[in-house]
């Protein structure tokens, strides 16, 4: 296999297929979401149309939800499972561990200087500090609207526990934690791994399983010289998918993509509209 035409594995089969029900229940919680908030707008009317109507469109909305709660708690089971239990804290403080470390506060500040005043790019090992990050924020993300979806589910039961005041408290939470989230994915998240000079228009890691070697040198230096290191750099080497997978691939993302910005266009216009007119 010849290396320069070749991808570094960076994600396995089940990290993959995690991924790919994100995305799917994410983009379907959006749609729902977003269309129930704004159901009085053309544009929520015509998406809650699409689910065949209010009720369905709630209906959707909460199976959803608790599917990527069990999702989460899959997704936690799956740690635990993998986890080198007999060294816990060497599998902790792994550069193949997608824990926060000091190194990665180093490289937020050294990744900073670089955005400002220029420089040499920091050396980032298999993970940068922002895709700890990404990774961290789906967790607490998950935790606070699946929270307080499960608490909004059912009102009348949550009233034998909660105070009535408190389901429009976790309301208003859940709304904000799920606009905040939206927000993140579908502009920052969006820009940092597809629209960067290095990786537009598209990057296809987490689809193909693997980065091109010649980025993974450029963006992941001490990634790709610990792998030749220790010898096992042509063992995680494999060949890019054929072009019709590429393209399938590619075509699903920016579907995608653009959904997303769909989405995120019409909530700023329409939040926008709202306070023009409320000065007239």
């Amino acid at each position: 296999m010849s290396a320069s035409a070749s991808l570094v594995r960076r994600f396995t089969g089940i990290q993959r297929l995690f991924h790919l029900g994100l995305i799917l229940l994410f983009m379907l919680l959006s749609v729902t979401g977003l269309a129930w908030m704004f159901i009085e707008a053309p544009w929520g009317a015509w998406l809650a149309e699409l689910f065949g109507g209010y009720a369905n469109l709630l209906l959707v909305h909460r199976v959803a939800g608790l599917v990527m709660l069990a999702g989460f708690f899959l997704q936690i089971v799956y740690l635990l499972a993998v986890f080198d239990w007999r060294h816990p804290l060497r599998a902790l403080a792994s550069h193949d561990a997608l824990v926060m470390q000091w190194f990665d506060v180093v490289d937020f500040f050294r990744h900073l200087r670089w955005v400002l005043f220029g420089g040499a790019l920091p050396r980032f090992e298999r993970w940068g500090w922002w895709e700890k990050f990404d990774y961290w924020a789906v967790w607490w993300g998950l935790i606070i609207v699946g929270a307080t979806g499960l608490l909004i589910y059912n009102p009348v039961l949550s009233a034998d526990y909660v105070p009535g005041w408190f389901y429009n408290v976790a309301l208003w939470i859940h709304r904000i934690e799920a606009v905040l989230a939206m927000g993140h994915i579908f502009t920052v998240h969006f820009f940092v791994e597809h629209f960067r000079p290095s990786t537009f228009p598209f990057s296809a890691t987490m689809f193909d399983g693997g980065m091109p070697l010649e980025h993974a040198r450029a963006e992941h230096p001490r990634w790709v010289e610990r792998l030749e290191r220790e010898g096992q750099l042509q063992a995680r080497l494999m060949s890019r998918p054929v072009w019709a997978i590429r393209l399938l691939h590619i075509a699903f993302g920016y579907v995608m993509i653009a959904l997303g910005l769909f989405l995120v266009v019409s909530f700023i216009a329409h939040v926008g509209l709202l306070k023009f007119t409320a000065l007239f």
